[in-house]
């Protein structure tokens, strides 16, 4: 393994200073743990020693329960009669995420979630197959061969903001402001990682709001067509949404449309380089490539949390969580637990149970597109198996700074025919 993707040493020298730390100073709510990738010592020791742990004081100014084993994350994500997405599914030292959509809202859930459930149904994603194909193939073909480009942002980005335009029938060749829109309200920095200003952002949203506004207006004079924004305006639970209420569920279809999908794409990249006796695996035998798929989104986990509120007092793993108290589920955590993965850090092409992951989350709220994330990667690497003996990353990526977002803004690689 090359030196620049070689993090056992990091993570080796983190679980030493890991080990000597006193349980109240595990806070896994700092970003830098995330971004240099050793956030997995923290998450070892809390599930080895207190997997359902209490932070008191923290880097996002409040405190919360990390809930770090798979099975306790699994409880919390099914019982949401117990525990509540409102008002905020993101661990925040602010409110930016305090807004109402599907995602976290407990009444009114389920009505809202049915208006844009058809956009996953499987008569629809076989017909999406076909233009994720033809789409990925025009990409790769575009690509360089023998020279160094960055694959987060010609193919990680431009595979899923081209999908995501189609899913919300947007203009293809504006596609770009979806995912500045994108990074906006899940990182705060635009695609290069320059952190937006203030004015930039209230700026950015108050077009964004205005854009799909006059788009939904204009789709709920016309018939209903089979787009996410015609669906938002002529279901019955959302046609009337107004300001930061239809903002926030634009916003949770872009960012889960985009999220999710490009930043396993990345992910997918990194594993079959740090895992090279696996990639050869997958060069041997393309239909591996249906097991990879699972295995890679438990692997890179994309959304790392996901919080929740009690609503009333409960008790879990022997510890008393309080009514109104936070509750943070980390999938990053329970993707690998021991218990449930061996060698959960490991990367295996044909792991058996890779499918049981947490990363789309469990109950009520269970990711929506994960099928259509799990259907532009599967399609993405048969097309790069037609063409390519090797993707090879050349550079140290560079990661997102964020506790939600698990994701990279950088990935230098190399292709090789």
């Amino acid at each position: 393994m090359k030196d620049f993707l070689d993090e056992n040493v990091a993570l080796e020298n983190a679980r030493k200073i890991v080990a000597d730390l006193p349980l109240a100073d595990l806070d896994v709510s700092n970003w830098d743990l995330f971004q240099d990738n050793t956030v997995h010592a923290y998450f070892e020791r809390l599930r080895r020693d207190d997997p359902v742990h209490y932070q008191e004081k923290s880097k996002v100014g409040k405190p919360f329960w990390s809930i770090t084993k798979f099975e306790d994350i699994k409880f919390v994500d099914t019982n949401s009669e117990i525990f509540s997405s409102e008002p905020t599914v993101v661990l925040t030292g602010s409110d930016s995420y305090d807004i109402p959509s599907f995602l976290n809202m407990d009444e009114g859930h389920d009505a809202q979630r049915r208006v844009v459930a058809p956009i996953v149904s499987p008569t629809n994603l076989a017909n999406l197959e076909g233009v994720i194909r033809e789409r990925a193939a025009s990409i790769l073909d575009g690509l360089p061969v023998g020279e160094e480009f960055d694959w987060v942002k010609r193919v990680s980005i431009d595979l899923t903001s081209q999908m995501l335009a189609t899913l919300l029938n947007f203009p293809l060749e504006n596609r770009r402001q979806l995912i500045r829109w994108s990074d906006i309200f899940s990182l705060g920095v635009d695609e290069n990682g320059k952190p937006f200003t203030a004015e930039e952002t209230k700026a950015e949203t108050m077009a964004c709001l205005e854009y799909f506004t006059k788009l939904r207006d204009q789709r709920a004079k016309e018939p209903l067509t089979h787009d996410l924004v015609s669906m938002l305006a002529h279901g019955e639970a959302t046609k009337g949404l107004q300001g930061v209420a239809l903002l926030a569920n634009v916003m949770l279809l872009i960012i889960g449309g985009n999220d999710t999908t490009r930043n396993s794409i990345s992910g997918s990249v990194v594993a079959m380089n740090m895992f090279s006796s696996e990639f050869d695996k997958l060069k041997a035998d393309h239909s591996l490539v249906k097991s990879m798929v699972p295995e890679i989104v438990r692997w890179q986990t994309p959304l790392a949390h996901m919080q929740r509120r009690a609503k009333v007092d409960v008790e879990l793993g022997g510890k008393k969580i309080a009514k109104d108290d936070l509750v943070v589920m980390w999938y990053l955590s329970g993707n690998r637990d021991e218990d449930k993965f061996e060698s959960g850090n490991d990367f295996i092409i044909d792991r058996a149970n890779a499918r049981n992951h947490v990363a789309f989350g469990y109950g009520i709220h269970r990711c929506l597109g994960n099928r259509l994330a799990e259907m532009q990667l599967r399609v993405l690497w048969e097309e790069i198996l037609k063409r390519f003996k090797d993707v090879e990353v050349v550079g140290k990526p560079e990661r997102t700074k964020s506790t939600f977002i698990r994701g990279y803004s950088s990935l230098p690689v190399i292709l090789h025919k």
